[in-house]
This record gives structure tokens, C-alpha cells and sequence, in this order.
């Protein structure tokens, strides 16, 4: 049998002289290499390393770094510090330098707003050379571990349930020592000795139980996360749970780029669509805009206020079912009849409306008949109630009905939104690995997912204007912003010159 045959291991081969040789033309590390060298990083807010002691690392060689790391789903600082030694790419970026990874670290660390504005600074390129269509972009939220485990994550709920159980182990524990003491047996398993340090063990548990509900109390919170504070347990994938954040998304429909992003440890999305939508309306300077958006941002205070800010929302209705679970007895199945006031119910009788007052807190009406209810054949379907059938109605839902209208009459554009806002998601966690934080603290997290949407849009843009129109626009807005600053330092130098003749 033939095979292809490798050479052998002790012939003596000459690789190419020069490191650069080995990275192509039309490699990406050259556009990471090019961009990182036009920002001003200074202006930024780097942090510049000491001037006395040991020279440190140039800002732009440890960006590079952390760029090139997220693009190739390398995130962890000592899975950096190794690349960095022996990837050819790597050493072709960084000239062959290898910073250890608490530097690594610490870089990170230490400019996370500097960090993020690089985000922006990409963003504001987008926009320059315009990769954004500014006329539709699609919100979503989606869910990332935090660094923090379940079992250091307590609610009030679970923490009463944590202290009943050591009491209950105490109260046994106590028994046996009373039992042991009655028969005088010491060399029983568990003995007198081992009972009183597990005891001890439980008695100390409890009184770190009490410390966080007594703080749950005093700050007024849900839950406390003992590693990292900021972070909550959240709903995931198949009715599971987990400590999280939920990374908030505005994506611009025209080449699904990353428009802004923003961090919240609140599991719900609602009340987010209006404060994304309008990032991205600042970011693009327009006058009005169109935003997508899923039944998780259906809320009528957020919508009203997207339409005081020039904002077009398409947002799908949320269904609710009934307490038997038949289909066909949902309350969107229950049609309101403006002119008399009333719901038309699926059997064909009228629920009127039996509120009185309005409250501030409630802001809800009530629609019911009694009378019907008792006599319908369809009765045991549409409710369990002894009371029958009760729908509510929002004091907003003709505004609601009036949204819920525009994105049925334009289907074809809120389909649009799963392959707009879904795609970065999709391949950020399932294309590059990245579910979780490696960090503690929201500012940290968002530090963590500015660098991943950096990236992805990075890559979304080699692949629309290609690598070799990229580094002729960088090398363009290069030469730029050196003639602007020789500009403003030769300004100055005259203005010197004049107060030195002064």
C-alpha cells in the first residue's frame, strides 16, 4: 500500500529568513495589526506602564494580543501567555514578545473603559464607511454564565429551606449524644467526639445562612452570589437555571453588525427595547428608525416611549393561556368590540366590563358575565374558576393593538429578525465557544463582551470589503490622523514660539 510519505525528522530543511515571510499578504492578523496601530490609545485612556522599574508592554501590543485571542477562541490569559510562544501568528504580531498572563490579566483588568471605547471606535468606522443600512436593526437579549457556581448563589427561599435542614440535623445530632450518654458507649460509629465537631460544622453553616438573609433584608434583594455579587440566577435553555447575565444586543439589519451592546443582571428583557434602540438611533445620527423585537420586550410603557423617540417598534404579542390549557380558550381568542365595550368570547357571549376604579398600581380593567359563565357548555374548557371567565384589559392596549397591528401587516420584516440579531449570538456561543464569563463584576463582563463583539465585527467586516481593502482604508485613515497631528503639534509650537517672544 502507498502512502503520501512525510520527510524525516533529522534532515536538515531552511525555513524562510524573515518571520515576515510567513504571514501571508491576505492574512487577518495584518488588518488586527493595522487597525490597533491607527487608534490613538492615548486619547482612549490606556493606561501607559510605569516610567520607573522594569520597561512594561506597549498598550497596542497587548490589544493586538487579546484581539487576536478572541477572534481565534483563545480567551483564557494562560492559554494567551502559551499561544504567544509558540504560534507563528502570534509572534509575527507581537515581534516575538511573551507577556506572561497575570500581565495579560491585568491588562484586561486595567482598561476596561478603554477597552470598550475601541468597540465604539469600530462601530464609528462601520459608520464611515458605511457598512450600516441606519433604517432597521433588531434587539435581543441572551443569557452567559457568570463566574459563579449555583451552590454559591441564595435566595430567602433557599436559605430557609438550608436552615430548617441544619436544625433538623442538629436536633438529630443532639439525640444521639443523649443516647450515647444514656448507654455509655464511646466507640459507636459515629462516636461522642466526631457528633460534636459535625455539630460545631453545622452550627457555624447556620449562622453564615442567617449573615446573608439578614442582608437579603437589609438591601432589600432577591439573592446574593457569594463569588461574584453582581451576577443572578437567571432562566436558560430547557426550563434549567443558572447564575448569568444577560448581554443585550442592537444589530443593524444591512450586514448584521454589532450597532452597541449593554450588560444587565436583570433575567427579564422588558424595558430594554426602548434605551437599545435608541444607541443605535444616537449612534447613527438619524431622525427616526425601525426595531425588531421578540415577545420578551412587549411591554406597553417601553413601546410608548420607543414612539415619543421616533422609534418604529415591530414586536410580537404575547399569548397567555387559560387555566385548562385549551388552545382555543386563550385570551387572544376573546375579541374586543371597541364600539359596545365588551369581549366577544369564543362560545359567542359578551364579558362587560365590572371595574370600577382604575388604580394606578393595577392599571388593568376586568371584563366578565357571571350569568353566562354558569350556563356555557364549554365551561370546564375555558376556566376553572367558580366565578367563570375573567379577561383583562390594559388602560394602553388600543396603543398596544395599534403595534400589535403594524407587525401583522408587515410579516415579511419581522421575519427578518431572527437572522439579523440571532446571528452574532449564534456564532459567538456555538461557532467560537464562548457561553461563559471568565471575570467577576458587570463592568469586568461587559469588558469581556466587548472584546467578543469586537471581534465578531472585525471578522464580519473582512468578509464584506476583504482584507486588502481594509488595510488600504486603514492605511488612508493612518496617514490621516498623522498629518492632523503634525497639524496640531506644529500649532502649538508656533504658539510657543510667540509666547517665548512675548
Amino acid at each position: 500500500m502507498r502512502y503520501i510519505e512525510g520527510i524525516s525528522r533529522k534532515r536538515r530543511i531552511s525555513f524562510p529568513e524573515y518571520i515576515d515571510d510567513y504571514i501571508t499578504e491576505m492574512n487577518p492578523v495584518r488588518v488586527i495589526d493595522a487597525f490597533v496601530d491607527s487608534l490613538d490609545l492615548d486619547t482612549l485612556g490606556f493606561k501607559k506602564p510605569k516610567d520607573f522599574g522594569r520597561p512594561g508592554y506597549n498598550p497596542a501590543d497587548m490589544l493586538k494580543l487579546f484581539m487576536y485571542g478572541y477572534m481565534n477562541k483563545i480567551t483564557s490569559s494562560r492559554r494567551l501567555e502559551a499561544e504567544a510562544g509558540r504560534n507563528i501568528e502570534l509572534m509575527w504580531l507581537l515581534r516575538k514578545l511573551k507577556p506572561d498572563y497575570r500581565t495579560i490579566s491585568e491588562f484586561r483588568k486595567e482598561n476596561k473603559d478603554a477597552i470598550q471605547k475601541v468597540f465604539r471606535q469600530l462601530v464609528s468606522l462601520c459608520k464611515d464607511w458605511d457598512l450600516f443600512g441606519m433604517e432597521v436593526v433588531a434587539v435581543d437579549g441572551s443569557k452567559f454564565r457568570a463566574c459563579n457556581s449555583k451552590k454559591n448563589n441564595f435566595s430567602e427561599k433557599s436559605l430557609k429551606r438550608k436552615i430548617k435542614y441544619i436544625d433538623e440535623k442538629l436536633e438529630e445530632y443532639m439525640s444521639e449524644l443523649d443516647r450515647n450518654d444514656e448507654t455509655e458507649v464511646s466507640s459507636r460509629i459515629p462516636d461522642k467526639e466526631e457528633i460534636k465537631k459535625r455539630i460545631e460544622e453545622l452550627r457555624k453553616r447556620k449562622e453564615t445562612y442567617q449573615e446573608y438573609k439578614d442582608e437579603l433584608q437589609e438591601k432589600g434583594i432577591n439573592e446574593i452570589s457569594t463569588t461574584d455579587p453582581d451576577a443572578r440566577l437567571m432562566a436558560v435553555n430547557n426550563n434549567g437555571v443558572d447564575v448569568c447575565y444577560n448581554v443585550q444586543t442592537v444589530v443593524d439589519n444591512k450586514y448584521k453588525l454589532i450597532v452597541d451592546y449593554n450588560v444587565i443582571n436583570n433575567p427579564a428583557d422588558q424595558g430594554q427595547l426602548s434605551e437599545m434602540a435608541c444607541r443605535a438611533k444616537d449612534i447613527f445620527e438619524v431622525d427616526s428608525i425601525k426595531a425588531l423585537a421578540d415577545k420578551g420586550y412587549y411591554n406597553a410603557e417601553d413601546l410608548k416611549e420607543c414612539e415619543d423617540k421616533h422609534v418604529e417598534t415591530y414586536v410580537a404579542k404575547q399569548v397567555f393561556s387559560n387555566a385548562t390549557g385549551e388552545r382555543e380558550f386563550y385570551s387572544d381568542r376573546f375579541k374586543y368590540n371597541k364600539e359596545k365595550d365588551v369581549y366577544v368570547c369564543p362560545a359567542g357571549y359578551e364579558l362587560s366590563c365590572s371595574t370600577k376604579k382604575v388604580t394606578e398600581k393595577t392599571k388593568r380593567l376586568k371584563y366578565e358575565n357571571k350569568e353566562a359563565c354558569s350556563r356555557c357548555e364549554y365551561r370546564n374548557l375555558c376556566t376553572k374558576s367558580g366565578k367563570g371567565r375573567i379577561i383583562t384589559r390594559t388602560i394602553d392596549q388600543d396603543f398596544l393593538d395599534t403595534v400589535d397591528q403594524r407587525t401583522r401587516e408587515n410579516k415579511e420584516l419581522y421575519k427578518t429578525r431572527q437572522m439579523i440579531v440571532e446571528h452574532p449570538f449564534g456564532t459567538i456561543k456555538r461557532g467560537w465557544g464562548i457561553t461563559y464569563f471568565l471575570t467577576k463584576g458587570i463592568e469586568s463582563v461587559k469588558t469581556e463582551v466587548s472584546l467578543a463583539f469586537l471581534s465578531y465585527n472585525m471578522k464580519r467586516i473582512m468578509n464584506i470589503l476583504g482584507i486588502k481593502e481594509i488595510l488600504k482604508r486603514l492605511k488612508g485613515l493612518k496617514s490621516s490622523f498623522n498629518l492632523l497631528k503634525l497639524h496640531i503639534n506644529n500649532y502649538w509650537d508656533v504658539k510657543w514660539i510667540d509666547c517665548a517672544g512675548i
